[in-house]
């Protein structure tokens, strides 16, 4: 079944995507301006303007039609009836312009993210090539000298190790913390020099044909590392490696979330550990579901989910362990293979 079928059999009236990653995921039509109307069913029309009216010939399974480069008034002029839109992602100017024709436009949230969010065996071989892409890439850096670099210098380098790697582009930009700088949780570099005897924090991922990976590495600059600093790292791998061995389809987001939240708070850290545990990970580096204890979702067979529990010590530094995983019925297929023992780096 196509994704733009799958999603038909979901409709009970025509949804109007615009968010251009759907209208990539559900057709494969890559461009700055577009939309899909998707019928129940799943007849579909593409809408796009003349500066892609070569490519949206190309693609199947669609009827076309041209707008002018403005298309949501265009397209507000020739919609009629019911439709439904992606309120959360529709900008209220866009909004203003489609109701000023003739359809009664419904707000809908999540319905083509609920398709996207089950994997097929396709995206999950190109998100295991992200996954082993990055591994490499961080692979390659712990074999350089870090001390007495900044954390700057560390994540271009970083960069340029991915690309020569196999990466098309960074999922998000690199994130290398180092001492007080890693108790934030998306700290950027910054010109501090890493020095020893404390912790440094790297989160990183790369993009391979439009799926991104996301996975976090805690090391150590050797010396004499703080007391408090070594049992966060112990307690937060712990942790880790308890929602690897405990998440399975079925678990809700909150229950997910609880399996590595529990001993991180029964160890004294609870406070220290304040956003969710993970999140879905795709053509976006952040989609359904989410593993929070705000969660409203319930894990299935094919999520592909971060499990990243993290302890934050302001003034003294941080940690987080992040691998990305396949939800099965029976467990998950973690995708990220670098180790997760506490890696000395020079």
């Amino acid at each position: 079944m196509t994704r733009l079928a799958a999603l038909g059999e979901r409709l009970e009236s025509p949804l109007l995507v615009t968010n251009l990653t759907n209208v990539f995921y559900l057709c494969g039509f890559d461009s700055s301006n577009a939309a899909l109307l998707v019928r129940p069913g799943g007849e579909t029309t593409l809408y796009t303007d003349f500066r892609y009216a070569e490519a949206a010939q190309a693609v199947s399974g669609v009827t076309v039609e041209m707008t002018k480069r403005a298309l949501t008034i265009d397209v507000g002029e020739k919609l009629k009836g019911t439709v439904q839109f992606e309120a959360d992602v529709l900008p209220y100017l866009e909004w203003e312009r489609l109701s000023a024709g003739k359809a009664k436009l419904v707000p809908t949230r999540g319905i083509v993210d609920g398709v996207r969010a089950i994997k097929d065996d396709e995206e999950v071989a190109t998100l295991r090539k992200a996954a082993r892409i990055a591994d490499r890439g961080l692979e390659a850096l712990t074999a350089e000298t870090w001390v007495g670099r900044s954390e700057l210098e560390l994540a271009w380098r970083l960069h340029e190790l991915l690309h020569a790697h196999g990466a098309q582009e960074l999922s998000f930009p690199s994130i290398v913390a180092s001492g007080q700088n890693g108790a934030l949780p998306h700290a950027h570099p910054t010109d501090a020099i890493v020095e020893k005897g404390t912790l440094v924090t790297v989160d990183w991922g790369v993009r391979v044909d439009g799926y991104c990976s996301d996975c976090t590495r805690t090391f150590s600059t050797g010396g004499l590392l703080p007391d408090e600093l070594r049992r966060a790292y112990d307690v937060c791998l712990d942790a880790q490696q308890k929602a690897v061995a405990g998440i399975k389809a079925g678990l809700t987001g909150v229950d997910a979330d609880a399996i590595a939240r529990d001993p991180i708070t029964a160890a004294g850290f609870g406070g220290n550990f304040g956003h969710g545990l993970g999140h879905g990970v795709g053509l976006a580096v952040h989609e359904a579901p989410r593993l929070s204890t705000e969660s409203t979702d319930t894990l299935e067979a094919g999520h592909c989910v971060t499990i990243e529990p993290g302890i934050y010590l302001p003034g003294v530094g941080g940690v987080r362990i992040e691998d990305m995983a396949i939800v099965r019925d029976d467990g998950v297929d973690v995708l990220t293979s670098f180790r997760k023992d506490l890696i000395e780096v020079r």
